[in-house]
């Protein structure tokens, strides 16, 4: 008898969890069928998407309000959905948190179990939420090791299951044989300009990003860049955001692990992304600008020496990171020059990665996850 899953991924790090762990589902249970919210990662693994991810995506508390009218009637889509007579035998919602807390507690109102699939960063800021997920998640599924800890005096079933990027983190090309089939000179140095795959990114970011590369490709003219797009945009609308620039950038699709493994070194925005490039070993920068408003918010709840998550994970500034005011050209493009001339530098950084990755723990995560899901549809029947 088939049990169906309803899934709920708002953002592109949530679709490619999401699509690793219905994978992982499918071979342990294959009576499990997914639908829900997700991207085209999720969808080729075979969800079911009711909602596209990209249409609920947004960053800080300015794009939140801008946003409301659109995750207001998803909301109300996916309600109905729990309220229904053919409503789904588990719920599994993946980050997204506070969206995806309100939709824990119409489950929990539905007699639906519900996983919450990547904690909430409760040891960044609001603590306060521990005791607001425990009263709507039967099972929690953190990805960092001192995350359990923080729910220890609560009524709520914790697992740490290791971090997800770890299954999938590894460069299917050699550098050299990947370069050549994009037409670049292997010989000379590349570096990586990741702008992210939200619109408010875009927006905020790529400008600082596109200038701090032409000051780059002055100062080191055999300098070439790559800039990997995200499965959510269109690749004719990046080209024409980056238009403007005067630099031959070449823009790639595929495998982020690729193009990362290409890089002698990368900007990139803050995330998920990070982590990625951390676990291919590619010394970077990060860069993270946004609306002045989100920025002054973020800046009186946030209680973290860093956002970077390479360095979150290591307790330590490993790489460099540029925050808003901080954020300009001139600084990003010296940081990226010192990256690419000066050999202890560079190798210092990728020891310090080293380091993070050891941090991150084993593979697994998708599968311990999946047998969750598994598990809790079944007890959901019985």
């Amino acid at each position: 008898m088939q049990r169906r899953v309803l899934v709920v991924a708002g953002e592109a790090s949530g679709d490619l969890h999401g699509a690793n762990m219905i994978r992982a589902a499918k071979d342990i249970d294959p009576n499990l069928c997914f639908f829900g919210v997700g991207g085209p990662r999720m969808k080729q693994a075979g969800c079911d998407i009711l909602l596209p991810a990209e249409e609920l995506e947004v960053m800080g508390l300015v794009d939140v309000v801008g946003h409301l009218p659109v995750l207001w009637r998803a909301f109300k889509s996916l309600k109905k959905i729990l309220n229904s007579p053919e409503r789904p035998d588990v719920l599994v919602l993946i980050d997204f948190q506070e969206f995806n807390l309100l939709l824990a507690r119409q489950a929990r109102k539905a007699g639906v179990p519900v996983v919450f699939y990547v904690g909430p960063t409760v040891w960044a800021w609001r603590r306060g939420r521990v005791k607001r997920y425990a009263r709507a998640v039967d099972r929690l599924a953190v990805i960092f090791p001192f995350e359990p800890a923080y729910y220890a005096d609560e009524d709520i079933e914790v697992e740490y299951v290791g971090h997800p990027l770890l299954d999938e983190a590894r460069a299917t090309r050699q550098r050299d044989d990947y370069l050549q089939e994009l037409g670049l000179d292997s010989s000379r140095p590349v570096v990586g300009i990741f702008p992210g795959s939200r619109n408010s990114e875009l927006k905020y970011n790529l400008p600082t990003m596109l200038e701090a590369a032409e000051r780059v490709a002055l100062q080191l003219p055999g300098v070439q860049f790559l800039l990997p797009v995200a499965p959510s945009f269109d690749l004719e609308a990046m080209r024409q955001r980056i238009e403007s620039c005067m630099l031959p950038i070449l823009l790639v699709r595929g495998s982020i692990y690729d193009v990362a493994n290409a890089c002698d070194a990368v900007l990139t925005v803050s995330g998920t992304v990070t982590l990625q490039i951390a676990l291919v070993g590619t010394p970077m920068a990060i860069l993270y600008k946004t609306a002045s408003l989100n920025y002054a918010i973020a800046k009186r709840v946030v209680n973290l020496p860093h956002i970077g998550l390479p360095n979150i994970v290591a307790g330590r500034e490993v790489v460099r990171e540029f925050i808003q005011d901080q954020a300009t050209a001139e600084t990003v493009a010296e940081e990226l020059i010192k990256i690419l001339t000066d050999a202890q530098y560079q190798e210092s950084l990728q020891q310090g990665l080293g380091q993070v990755r050891q941090c991150m723990g084993d593979p697994g995560c998708s599968q311990r996850v999946a047998q969750m899901v598994s598990e809790l549809s079944r007890s959901h029947l019985a």
